[in-house]
């Protein structure tokens, strides 16, 4: 009877033996596939990185950390649900709403694509790796949106929005060095947060629109008119000329005149004198009739003007 207690004892060491073999057996190898670093650490403290391959270690004493080194997604501000019939996007107002600096208010979102560029500080730097890479990047942005207006965030400034993103998440993970880099940043969407402000926001675009249009208007005026008024100018400048130099002409004749009068003047005085003073009161009192006498007789002979001829009834009657 004691006899049999003892072979069953025996047996059952031998049987524990072997399964103690076995599953040191099995544990003394494993494999690392082409996506994944592995990490190997004895008694907490890490002692190798594998990459891709088939490796031994000793059972009980190494462990190994699998890190998927693969590309991983990242969306923040929103997020995807898939129906059987479409992709339905629900915005994270705490990730979206941002300010701008023209202290407007807008939703902006990203896709983060990231991979893991150190296996072991990123298992051992920090507690909760992808929550920081998730807070830095939503600094990153923070600081880049308030530098720029709301018009330029949701129009023209994504490209530059998303370039200088990159640039801060990319310095602030190698200043954090939790062993994870940057592979793509873009710009999803970008809108204003509530419907009333998006309306709001699609007036002053109109009424932008309507600016421009107006000053397009306006410079197409301008353009119009300006040859017309140049133009009309040089017009106005060749009539002065010309009467400039009608006047001129007119002034130099009548000066011409005047000297020529004056050397008659100089040669009978008296007659041109008189002669002058005809004409002036002929040109003063056309009406006026001249009459010559010399205040002695009764009657007198009125005579008509000098530049006139004589009336036919006169000239009949001389004839007669």
């Amino acid at each position: 009877m004691n006899r049999a207690v003892k072979v069953s004892k025996g047996t059952v060491i031998m049987i524990v033996a072997v399964v103690l073999v076995l599953i040191a057996g099995k544990n003394a190898y494993y494999k690392v596939n082409e996506q994944e670093q592995a990490v190997v650490t004895m008694f907490g403290k890490v002692t190798d990185v594998k990459s891709a391959g088939l490796y031994f270690k000793v059972p009980f004493i190494e462990n190994v950390h699998k890190v998927d080194t693969t590309t991983h997604g990242m969306q923040i501000g929103y997020t995807n649900m898939s129906d059987p019939y479409q992709q339905v996007y629900t915005t994270v107002e705490y990730e979206a709403l941002m300010i701008t600096s023209d202290f407007n208010f807008v939703d902006i979102d990203f896709y983060l694509e990231y991979r893991v560029s150190d296996p072991k500080k990123f298992l051992y730097t920090s507690g909760d790796p992808i929550s920081i890479l998730r807070n830095l990047t939503q600094d990153s942005i923070r600081s880049t949106v308030i530098d720029y207006t709301v018009d330029e965030v949701i129009t023209t400034g994504k490209n530059q929005i998303q370039a200088s993103v990159r640039e801060k998440l990319t310095q602030a993970l190698a200043d954090a060095d939790i062993g994870i880099e940057v592979v793509n940043l873009s710009v999803q969407d970008a809108e204003p947060p509530t419907t009333a402000v998006m309306q709001a926001f699609k007036a002053v675009e109109t009424a932008k629109q309507g600016a421009d249009t107006a000053v397009n208007n306006a410079k197409q005026y301008q353009n119009e008119q300006i040859p017309a008024a140049e133009a009309s100018a040089d017009k106005i400048t060749q009539q002065a000329e010309a009467q400039k130099e009608a006047r001129i002409a007119e002034a130099e004749g009548q000066a011409a005149r005047f000297g020529e009068l004056y050397e008659q003047y100089a040669l009978n005085p008296t007659i041109t004198r008189q002669r002058l003073f005809y004409e002036t009161m002929e040109d003063v009192l056309p009406e006026l009739k001249v009459i010559v006498s010399d205040g002695k007789t009764q009657s007198v002979l009125p005579l008509d003007s000098f530049t006139s001829e004589a009336p036919a009834e006169n000239s009949r009657g001389g004839e007669e």
